[in-house]
């Protein structure tokens, strides 16, 4: 069946906003045999129109993202409802729910806002529970005047399209799409190595194999690599991949290597702080993004500065003077620290130099040293070198300090 992505909005096409629609969807619907034949970013207004009339007639699902909502630019709902000739209706429980939800949050009710309540006659309305405007499903051919495909208009924000999307959108597609179960796709996590490399290792043994699609997705520090074809032929790739790559493998379900450090922990009802200079928090916002944290997480300390390594941390004042506060002795005093300040099973630290000013020639712009702190066995310090601009590397300490937390975790549960 053709699928087409139409996103809406001025903002996208400015660079306010990146899309974040057309990974999580076409992942989604993947199962379901299903893949994105085109995807249409579109300003508010009168092309929303020209474009939908044109898709109507060659599109088999469709999906619409953004302009839902109550003010003037939101214009989704009343165009698709006139280009198929159906009737706007107040719908009396969503109006309620609309004046209880803004009710609960103190917020001034406008009647721009009862628009969100507006139903186009035989359409079915999805649920937001992160959200104030429904989604809502039309029908194949819902009109006898217009040829039309199952068609989805569904919120722009991100947050409350994906949850909506896999209550009652996925449902329904699973009315409407012939089951195949022909065609699979296995993705690996690999952390810690390059995509170049990644693809010296298993690049031409994989394409050796019959209708196989390898590819590949580049993230800081990640990369996942991904399988389609037939099970058959997957377990002879994937038996490939898992010989060559081993442990740098950290996940094969599309979790997080956070995620899997909260999961490796809590199976062993095991805890973990972070101390952090050059990361600057990351790595606890990442751990505490993860459900169940609160598990296993005990403490976060950002000590950027030097005399906060000192007052927060009890790191000795003479070894930042004689070492610096990029340096081995350094790292392995905030983790050992941290781990006894928090009573945590293990810690890990980070110090480093983000650029794009503080480099010298022994230690140059992206050194950071990274250490593992354990109770129960030796500390580990690491030195790593990410010369890239300040995000990136601090996304490439945040994953390398994962990385060795987690196969430390995983030599610590095979011993």
């Amino acid at each position: 069946m053709r699928v087409v992505i139409v996103n809406t909005g001025t903002e996208l096409l400015l660079g306010d906003i990146q899309d974040a629609h057309l990974s999580f969807i076409a992942h989604e619907i993947f199962p379901l045999d299903l893949r994105v034949e085109e995807r249409r970013t579109l300003p508010d207004g009168s092309a929303i129109r020209d474009a939908l009339e044109e898709l109507f007639g060659r599109a088999e699902i469709l999906f619409v993202t953004g302009g839902l909502g109550p003010t003037t630019d939101d214009i989704t709902r009343e165009t698709v409802a006139d280009l198929l000739g159906l009737e706007l209706h107040q719908n009396a429980e969503l109006l309620a729910s609309l004046r209880q939800r803004l009710e609960a949050r103190r917020i001034k009710w406008t009647s721009r806002i009862g628009r969100q309540a507006n139903v186009p006659m035989g359409a079915q309305i999805l649920p937001n529970e992160n959200g104030s405007a429904p989604g809502l499903y039309f029908p194949a051919n819902i009109s006898p005047r217009v040829s039309s495909p199952h068609l989805f208009l569904l919120p722009g924000p991100p947050r409350e399209l994906q949850p909506m999307f896999r209550r009652s959108v996925l449902p329904i597609l699973r009315l409407i799409v012939p089951l195949s179960d022909s065609l699979e796709c296995r993705i690996y996590r690999v952390v810690g190595m390059g995509e170049s490399l990644i693809e010296e290792a298993i690049g031409q043994k994989i394409l050796a194999i019959p209708k196989v699609e390898l590819g590949y997705c580049a993230r800081p520090g990640d990369v996942d690599v991904r399988i389609l074809g037939e099970a058959s032929a997957l377990d002879r790739a994937g038996a490939i991949i898992r010989t060559a790559l081993g442990a740098s493998i950290y996940s094969t379900t599309g979790h997080t290597i956070e995620e899997t450090i909260v999961k490796l922990l809590s199976a062993r009802n095991e805890t973990l702080a972070v101390a952090e200079s050059c990361t600057g928090g990351l790595l606890a916002n990442r751990i505490t993004n993860v459900p169940g944290a609160s598990e296993v997480f005990v403490a976060g300390y950002v000590c950027y500065a030097n005399q906060a390594k000192i007052d927060i941390l009890d790191v000795d004042r003479k070894l930042i003077e004689k070492h610096g506060a990029v340096s081995e002795a350094v790292s392995r005093a905030l983790a050992e620290n941290a781990r006894r300040s928090s009573g945590s099973t293990y810690a890990i630290a980070t110090t480093g130099i983000a650029g794009p000013t503080g480099g010298s020639a022994d230690k140059p712009i992206g050194t950071v040293y990274i250490t593992f702190a354990s109770a129960n066995s030796e500390t580990i310090a690491k030195k790593f070198f990410f010369p890239s601009d300040r995000e990136t590397f601090k996304e490439l300490a945040a994953q390398a300090a994962f990385d060795l937390l987690r196969r430390k975790l995983i030599a610590s549960f095979c011993g």
